[in-house]
């Protein structure tokens, strides 16, 4: 079983939180990255709460990443997608 890739995010209050990162992708158009991740301690059985961002990894260190919000509903209706094919794929390997 490959290792989940994990990530720390502080929310608004600076208090740090640990998520599991399902999926990274490029967009090749925009040079834009984005990842998409859910909460490192939420049950196998609760419904699962998604977060997405656009990211950009730092020069100097690329495990130091810069997360942006996603303001568009393009960017949106693109991350959606990517998780929805995500999702299927998924499926078909379980």
């Amino acid at each position: 079983m490959q290792e989940k890739e994990r990530i720390i995010i502080p929310d608004e209050s600076g208090e740090e939180h640990l998520f599991d990162v399902l999926f990274t992708f490029d967009v090749d158009h925009t040079e834009r990255s984005y990842l998409v991740a859910v909460p490192a301690e939420q049950a196998e059985e609760e419904e699962v709460e998604v977060f997405a961002f656009r990211f950009e990894e730092k020069e100097d260190d690329p495990d130091d990443l810069t997360l942006y919000q996603i303001e568009t509903d393009e960017e949106w209706e693109m991350v959606e997608e990517m998780l929805a094919t995500f999702t299927e794929s998924d499926d078909e390997s379980n």
